[in-house]
């Protein structure tokens, strides 16, 4: 097949032809409100291991009500929407901060800049269609085993690299279903990353969010519209929800897995560590991480409570790039870094400004660990999930944070499904008829074979 066909399009987001090698800038928020300012020293003792975030002492139940699989579906968004390189530690001008994504939900880290841009991850006889790894079970790999995706986080560990191949297949079936249909095979690749793109765009808005920050936060977001925060016509991000709220997930992280129905439990690292080929006996069987139609209910992810499991307070060196006994080796420091970095205020000043009652020190439970001040954004919206929702969701601060931003940037996107046709609704095939939700998308019911994704459908 020749590629002509798809030619037209040398970039993702044709008005990006032009633009710098990044996607966009960070902002804050609240940026009337005053840096929460603290030692690095008695930072980094919240965090280090034997501190207020390692969970190692846990006692009791840890499940939460979520699926195992929800927060690395948050994190698969969040590589979609940010990408900051910059360094650890003070920075001189956060406002000079780049963000390497644009602050769009489409699917960038799967199809970077098309056929035409990034043609190493599409087949060479087939261009319309993703590459697959060997067998089919892993994304496309290189002869040392690197992967060929459009993001390499999205290789760090191997939740990631099977959710990207679950997209990649999802984008091939609706190429396929496309055909069939009898679409022009000019238009074909455009409209099956359009239609995959508005798959997951109502994942994240009608389910992923929905179990976050509650149904009826998302009900007034998706009817009234953002009030906290306004894209514009040059979207951003803001530092509040990359550099704290939007980490929730890193509190949800269960201290063992099963991987399929023969692998595991194992913790997430170092055992599930990427940046290698996934032999087939390693394939996740995602009705174990995420509730399936007709299948046995799924592991629960640890519940929202401020604590981190230990394989993420002592990160292995080829994540983090620091020795063990680093501060930046545990996940929490560097959350809690990337705060004081770019001058979040405090959780409890965000909460006054939104009108809300903060928390209380005895609530927050901090003083215990010697510490004065009111709280670390990142802190307390796991705090704040903890007491007020039992660890099962955000809380008023997070929740408003996380929800309007998502909304707020899917809103803002010309090509999403609520700019184009908000009536739209899913038109692959589910588990369960009107229910279409991510285990349709990584375990498809055996009805994906059949079924059509009309032409119009993905154009909208």
């Amino acid at each position: 097949m020749s590629t002509k066909a798809i030619a037209r399009d040398q970039c993702l987001a044709p008005e990006r032809v032009n633009a710098p090698v990044y996607g966009g800038r960070y902002r804050k928020l609240f940026d009337s409100l005053p840096a929460l300012d603290a030692e690095d020293e008695a930072l980094h003792a919240l965090g280090s291991p034997g501190g207020i975030c390692d969970d190692a002492s846990a006692e009791g139940p840890t499940d939460g009500e979520m699926a195992a699989g929800w927060p690395f579906f948050g994190q698969f968004i969040a590589h979609d929407i940010t990408a900051d390189r910059s360094p650890l530690g003070h920075r001189a001008n956060p406002e000079q901060v780049q963000n390497f994504r644009t602050p769009k939900a489409n699917l960038e880290g799967v199809y970077a800049a098309g056929p035409v841009g990034s043609p190493y991850l599409f087949q060479r006889d087939d261009p319309a269609k993703l590459l697959l790894g060997e067998g089919g079970h892993d994304v496309p790999r290189n002869h040392e085993g690197i992967a060929l995706v459009g993001d390499q986080r999205n290789d760090t560990h191997l939740f990631m690299s099977q959710m990207q191949l679950g997209f990649i297949k999802t984008h091939n079936l609706i190429v396929e279903r496309l055909r069939e249909d009898g679409v022009d095979e000019a238009e074909v690749f455009e409209d099956a990353r359009r239609a995959t793109t508005w798959h997951y765009q109502w994942v994240i808005l009608r389910e992923f969010l929905p179990l976050l920050v509650g149904d009826e936060l998302i009900a007034e977001l998706l009817g009234e519209g953002t009030t906290l925060f306004q894209p514009g016509e040059e979207p951003y991000i803001p530092f509040e929800f990359a550099d704290a709220a939007y980490r929730y997930g890193h509190s949800q992280i269960r201290d063992t897995y099963r991987i399929n129905r023969k692998v595991g439990p194992v913790p997430l690292l170092p055992d599930l560590m990427g940046f290698g080929a996934v032999p087939l006996d390693r394939a996740i069987d995602w009705s174990l991480q995420f509730d399936v139609p007709g299948k046995e209910p799924a592991q629960r992810s640890k519940k929202i409570d401020g604590t981190l499991p230990r394989s993420l307070i002592s990160l292995p060196r080829q994540i983090s790039g620091e020795d063990e006994g680093s501060p930046y080796s545990s996940l929490a420091n560097r959350d809690l870094q990337r705060g004081q970095a770019v001058g979040l205020p405090s959780g409890e000043a965000v909460a006054r400004e939104l009108g809300l009652e903060p928390l209380s020190s005895d609530q927050v439970g901090l003083s215990g660990a010697g510490w004065e001040r009111e709280t670390p954004l990142w802190l307390y919206v796991l705090k704040e999930a903890e007491i007020l929702e039992d660890g099962n969701r955000l809380g008023p601060v997070g929740g408003r944070i996380v929800g309007e931003v998502l909304v707020g940037i899917i809103d803002a996107d010309p090509e999403s499904f609520r700019s184009v046709d908000p009536s739209w609704e899913p038109t692959l095939p589910a588990h369960e008829p009107g229910g279409f939700g991510i285990g349709d998308v990584l375990a498809p019911a055996a009805s994906h074979r059949g079924g059509a994704v009309t032409a119009p459908a993905a154009r909208g």
